[in-house]
């Protein structure tokens, strides 16, 4: 696993949250919703694209 990832996941939360914070105190509830599904989703996929490619070294490291 890279570093990198986990700055860039830390980095995706931080910048959620305060976009979430603002957003609440504004009176935008929903919209403060959606951001951090936004951001879930985002971090999500990141997270799917490093399975992914664990589970092709694991498919050539073991001739499946």
């Amino acid at each position: 696993m890279d570093v990198d990832l986990i700055f860039k996941i830390a980095a995706i939360g931080i910048l959620v949250s305060v976009l979430n914070q603002v957003l609440v105190r504004s009176g935008r509830d929903e919209q403060a919703t959606m951001v951090t599904l936004a951001g879930l989703v985002v971090v999500l996929m990141m997270i799917v694209q490093q399975i992914s490619a664990l589970f092709e070294l694991v498919k050539t490291l073991f001739d499946l």
